[in-house]
């Protein structure tokens, strides 16, 4: 008798992959697209997808999706959700264009509590433009604009932009994940289906943001990019629920 153990999500196109072997964008597709499944809100979801590794995004999820300019997918997701407030809207997006170029509609977008989703993916590089530094770039870390590695004297400690958003009161949800082993997998599925939940209920803006490695630029093995995301960014970037007013209380970071 043959068991089914693995499903692919219908929201998942069946296609290969343009990312490089041990990146975690693939894993955080399945997720969204599982999460869209889920709640069964494929013909009403629009992505948004900015420059950068996740530009590719509509290549692989089934879902409409609205291309913008670096740094503005917030602003590009407002517009939408404000326009049609039916639709269910998510950005996918990097640190170097979440956290540098596009940190003013970040911040702004979060502040007046938006009501879209946005998954966050913190890998501490520029992946896509050629491995440069990134805000959330760890201390002593090698990148092809920080050769001999970042420093707190030259460029400034990394942005923990968990941290800085949850404060804000447009905030309803906001938490960090990993997936850097299957256990962290789960957990981070769990928050993108809440991120969603949140939104279909009404709720304000909700965020999650997902520590991944970027193999290619950190030059190693898909192994021990893994084992440097659990050991060197959690460190920096401790995992857990910064905020969550849909429960009695806010959450602590874990």
């Amino acid at each position: 008798m043959t068991t089914k153990v693995y499903e692919r999500p219908a929201s998942l196109i069946d296609k290969t992959t343009h990312y490089c072997g041990g990146c975690g964008h693939g894993t955080a597709h399945k997720l969204v697209a599982e999460a869209i499944d889920h709640f069964g809100i494929r013909d009403r979801t629009v992505g948004v997808a900015p420059a950068g590794c996740s530009v590719l995004m509509y290549e692989y999820l089934d879902v409409d999706t609205a291309e913008s300019a670096h740094g503005r997918a917030l602003a590009v997701a407002t517009g939408l959700k404000r326009a049609n407030p039916d639709l269910i809207v998510f950005t996918y997006q990097g640190d170097g264009d979440l956290a540098s170029i596009g940190l003013c509609e970040t911040i702004h977008a979060a502040n007046r509590g938006e009501k879209v989703v946005v998954i966050f993916i913190n890998n501490a590089v520029y992946g896509m433009t050629g491995g440069q530094m990134a805000p959330t770039t760890l201390i002593g870390q090698r990148t092809t604009t920080t050769p001999a590695g970042r420093s707190v004297v030259n460029e400034g400690g990394p942005l923990n932009m968990a941290e800085m958003i949850a404060p804000l009161n447009g905030v309803t949800y906001c938490e960090r994940v990993a997936l850097f082993d299957a256990k962290h997998v789960r957990k981070a599925r769990k928050a993108i289906f809440k991120a969603f939940e949140i939104q279909l209920n009404g709720g304000g803006f909700a965020i999650v943001e997902i520590l991944s490695a970027c193999v290619t630029n950190l030059k190693m093995t898909p192994l021990a990019a893994q084992e440097w995301v659990a050991d060197a960014m959690v460190k920096q970037f401790p995992l857990g629920v910064f905020k969550d007013e849909t429960a009695q209380g806010d959450g602590d970071a874990v």
